[in-house]
């Protein structure tokens, strides 16, 4: 396939491909920013308003994930067979229309329903990103352009942070999604004419991996996929949902509950992770374009554990903040250097079908996490062991990221298909 953009020359490849990654990196920071993170800012306002309890806020929480989880699969499924432009701009379509519409009731029960589709666009907008990387980005590049989109959420949350003092002091808690949802149909009228001039849309089925095993698609691929790097992405994958998830859900209550620090001292952690998040996803990505993605996910779990030490052996309120930085710089770049790897390693539908089972093995791992994490906190009485836990699993990640074939041997495996897409590289040096 040979990209619009391609024959315009070096120039117009750059800007297309710094467009693309700005639109990325929009489509994430909607459906995770605002499609998963603006209700929990919002629930006071929509409490008082709606009327409903808190055990309606977990069992809505929870649906979003099992939406999350869902929404992996079909956007796993369905790429393959519709193309991965087309899931993309769908999921964040969707997103825009579900934004636009909660506010517009008053039922909790149609609340819910639009926020586990919102849930599920994060995971159906962000497993095709991958084939669409390694179509639209050169390779040298992909690891920085992937970090960066995986900070999107802290661009999300930033917005958030602006708009939700000034709509709720009148009460008008409404006016905060119907203007993200009229900014995210906006980014998604940009996107449709930038993915149809850049050829994002061509979409050439890909033969079955062997003949007369039926017809193509997530389910028809697994076998062509089920080497051993892959198998270790997704560990990792599940590791990474089951530490860190429940690293940053048990934080405040650590933080308030047994080590005494104000609501205040909490909030300030919190806002140093959510500022650092907005650099660090691109500062890693551009180390792993530098030292190859194995070394930066190396260096991710040694910040895990290093904030997971801190948190448990000395946590002081200098010392607190500092594993903030730590858990920082590690969490938002983890979730652009597993597709990166996977972007410099398979291509087309196989990467897709990789990254769709790791988005579910990523939500399992969360869920699993959480729950187990809770429940070792209610028996023992104290959050110290949750992160002695991750510590000791940021070690098992370590050890997996090493064990990880580079990505120029990885590429020759049978799952990989070499990994030179064939496509509209968006690489000027190229």
């Amino acid at each position: 396939m040979t990209s619009h953009a391609s024959d315009t020359g070096g120039g117009a490849n750059a800007l297309a491909g710094v467009l693309i990654t700005v639109l990325l990196t929009s489509f994430v920071a909607a459906t995770y920013g605002f499609g998963f993170y603006l209700f929990s800012q919002l629930v006071p306002d929509m409490r008082a308003d709606l009327g409903f309890d808190m055990t309606v806020v977990g069992m809505i929480t929870a649906a979003g994930q099992l939406g999350f989880l869902a929404f992996a699969i079909l956007g796993a499924w369905l790429a393959p067979r519709i193309g991965g432009g087309q899931v993309v701009i769908g999921s964040v379509a969707l997103c825009a229309a579900c934004l636009m519409l909660l506010p517009m009731t008053d039922s909790i029960l149609v609340v819910a329903a639009l926020l586990t589709i919102l849930g599920g666009t994060a995971a159906s907008v962000y497993v095709p990103m991958v084939e669409i990387v390694s179509r639209a980005i050169g390779y040298r590049h992909r690891g920085k352009v992937l970090g960066l989109v995986s900070s999107g959420t802290s661009y999300g949350v930033f917005v958030n942070s602006l708009l939700v003092p000034l709509f709720v002091v009148s009460g008008d808690w409404r006016g905060v999604w119907l203007t993200v949802g009229a900014g995210t149909f906006a980014v998604t009228a940009i996107a449709i004419v930038t993915f149809w001039k850049l050829g994002l849309f061509r979409h050439t089925p890909e033969p079955a991996p062997v003949a007369g095993e039926g017809e193509r698609g997530f389910f028809a691929g697994m076998g062509a996929v089920m080497v051993p790097w892959v198998l270790i992405i997704w560990a990792i994958t599940f590791l990474n949902g089951f530490s860190t998830l429940p690293f940053q859900n048990y934080l405040s209550p650590y933080l308030r509950e047994e080590l005494g620090f104000s609501v205040a001292f909490a909030a300030w952690v919190w806002g140093v992770i959510g500022f650092i998040g907005m650099f660090a996803g691109f500062v890693v990505g551009w180390m792993s374009d530098k030292t190859g993605v194995r070394l930066a996910l190396l260096f991710t779990y040694v910040c895990v554990f290093a904030a997971s030490a801190i948190l448990v052996v000395a946590p002081t309120e200098t010392l607190a903040i500092g594993a903030g930085v730590l858990f920082a710089v590690a969490f938002y770049p983890i979730f652009g250097l597993v597709p990166a790897y996977v972007a410099k390693t398979a291509k087309g539908a196989q990467a897709t079908v990789i990254f769709g089972v790791a988005n579910v093995t990523l939500g399992v791992g969360g869920m699993v996490g959480n729950y187990l994490f809770g429940v070792v906190a209610n028996v023992t009485g104290t959050f110290v062991w949750i992160y002695v836990t991750i510590a000791a699993v940021a070690v098992v990640l370590a050890i997996l990221s090493v064990v990880l074939p580079t990505e120029g041997a990885a590429e020759e495996t049978p799952a990989a298909g070499g990994a030179t897409a064939e496509g509209c590289k968006l690489d000027a040096a190229e």
